[in-house]
C-alpha cells in the first residue's frame, strides 16, 4: 500500500494541521510516513500546501510529482494538481468554493460541499477535516478511530472548544462518500 497525497488551499484553510493530523495517524498506526510542508510568505491568504506519503514499506523518496490523492480546498489548488494526478487516482475538491470539475476520466472526483458542511457545524474553518474524512472513506488510508485519537492528542489548548465539531466534520466528510459510494452501485 502506498499513498502519495497532496492537501492544497489558502492559507489559514488548516491545509498543514490536516496533513500533520494525517501524518500522525499513519504513525499511530506503524506505517512509514513523510509529511513535507510548503507556504508563500502571505501565509493567510498565500497559497499552503503539504505532501504526504504512507506506504507499508520504506519510502525511497519524500518527493510527489504524481499523487495518487489530492484534496484540493481552491481554484488554483484543483487547476494546478489534478492535471498531475496518477491514473486511478481520488481528486477531493471543496465544491462550495470549486465550480470547475476536472475533464479527466481516468480518476476518481469527489465534488463535495465541504465549506458548506463545516459552516452547518457552526465552524467554517474545519472545512479541512470535512476533506479528511472524505479521504479517509475513498481510500482506507488510516481508520477514522485512528484519526480521531489523534485529532485528541494534537488539539492545541486554543482550539480544544472545537474538538468534537471537528470529530464530527471528519464524520461528515466520510458519510459523504460513503453516501456517493452507495447511490452509485
Amino acid at each position: 500500500m502506498l499513498h502519495e497525497i497532496i492537501i492544497a488551499g489558502f492559507g489559514g484553510q488548516g491545509v498543514l494541521f490536516a496533513g500533520q493530523l494525517l501524518a500522525y495517524a499513519a504513525l499511530a498506526e506503524k506505517k512509514h510516513v513523510t509529511w513535507i510542508p510548503s507556504y508563500g510568505p502571505e501565509m493567510r491568504g498565500g497559497t499552503a500546501h503539504c505532501t504526504v506519503i504512507v506506504s507499508d514499506e520504506e519510502i525511497g523518496s519524500p518527493l510527489v510529482r504524481h499523487p495518487s490523492a489530492v484534496l484540493a480546498l481552491n481554484p488554483p489548488s484543483h487547476a494546478k494538481y489534478a492535471p498531475l494526478m496518477q491514473r486511478g487516482g481520488v481528486l477531493i475538491l471543496d465544491a462550495t468554493l470549486i465550480e470547475q470539475r476536472s475533464d479527466r476520466t481516468d480518476l476518481q472526483e469527489i465534488a463535495l460541499p465541504a465549506k458548506a458542511i463545516a459552516d452547518e457545524l457552526g465552524a467554517p474553518q474545519i472545512a479541512n477535516m470535512v476533506m479528511l474524512g472524505a479521504l479517509l472513506a475513498a481510500t482506507n488510508v488510516v481508520a477514522l478511530e485512528t484519526l480521531d485519537r489523534v485529532l485528541e492528542e494534537h488539539v492545541s489548548a486554543k482550539h480544544r472548544q472545537k474538538l468534537e465539531a471537528n470529530k464530527m466534520a471528519l464524520r461528515r466528510g466520510a458519510a459523504y462518500v460513503d453516501a456517493r459510494t452507495l447511490a452509485q452501485a
